[in-house]
């Protein structure tokens, strides 16, 4: 089955969003939730960037029907749940909330469809920068922005030569050592943290890298992200997890990926 069919999933794992900012590619997930139906969606963090939106209002047409689309499938009868991560933590303070058929949760425990116990939370709480220097992890935020901005000035060139969409600030994170060590360290405390909840694995955001691994019995899942990579997670109704890296798929279909913008666009000429 191509990723051009609709897909029926039991259950959808997206993070690290990033609406309210120029480097979220809201038109890529759109399409995403155009494909997918599911019983159950987490939204596992990061959804709304409030650091962003705090020093000034970005929030495009594409953004907002994300937003729509979302509601539209709990309208359908899609359970939402809702745990929010460090950069929309102003959630937080409505943890333990129901909306109608949306829960906002600090951490959940989603139970496969093989009878699997998987602990789904953001992540930050186990960063140590996020919680011990926020000062740094504001720091730390402003270069990952300028380095999407140089992303895009690099893919504008490569679009004007024909070479496909390429991610300068995920190539930079795999090749900086202690980019490499950090994503290591942040897996290894997340399995813990599964282990000594006596579950099966966990299900978390944060890093914007996406990962299916085992770690010492434990199986740890990424969402990866919708600013580099565009992947999701997607439960099958037999309980079989697996990672969708839709960037990936959409050009396996010939389908270009300019700017966020202009995406909606190429999709419909291509369909």
């Amino acid at each position: 089955m191509s990723e051009s069919e609709m897909r029926y999933v039991r259950s959808l794992f997206i993070s690290d969003v990033h609406l309210g900012t120029s480097g979220c590619n809201a038109n890529i997930l759109l399409e995403f939730l155009r494909r997918y139906e599911a019983n159950t969606i987490y939204l596992v963090g990061d959804i709304i960037d409030g650091w962003r939106l705090s020093s000034g209002w970005y929030w495009p047409q594409s953004q907002n029907d994300v937003v729509q689309k979302l509601l539209r499938k709990v309208r359908k009868g899609a359970h939402l749940i809702y745990l929010p991560g460090n950069h929309d933590e102003f959630l937080r303070e409505y943890v333990g909330l129901n909306f109608g058929n949306i829960d906002i949760v600090d951490r959940a425990i989603h139970v496969s469809a093989d009878n699997k116990q998987y602990l789904v939370l953001h992540g930050d709480q186990f960063d140590v920068v996020v919680a011990h220097a926020k000062w740094l992890a504001h720091l730390g935020d402003w270069a990952y922005s300028f380095a999407l901005w140089s992303n895009d000035i690099v893919n504008r060139v490569r679009r004007k030569l024909g070479l496909p969409y390429w991610s300068l600030s995920a190539w930079a994170k795999l090749k900086v050592k202690n980019a490499v060590n950090f994503i290591g360290q942040f897996e290894t405390v997340l399995a813990d943290e599964a282990r000594k909840s006596s579950v099966d694995g966990i299900i978390c955001g944060h890093i914007h890298h996406a990962a299916d691994r085992e770690i010492e019995g434990v199986r740890y899942l990424n969402t990866g992200d919708w600013v580099e990579s565009c992947t999701a997670l997607v439960e099958d109704f037999d309980g079989t997890m697996r990672i969708v890296r839709f960037a990936e798929a959409l050009r396996a279909e010939g389908i270009s990926l300019p700017a966020t913008s202009d995406l909606g666009t190429d999709l419909r000429k291509a369909a």
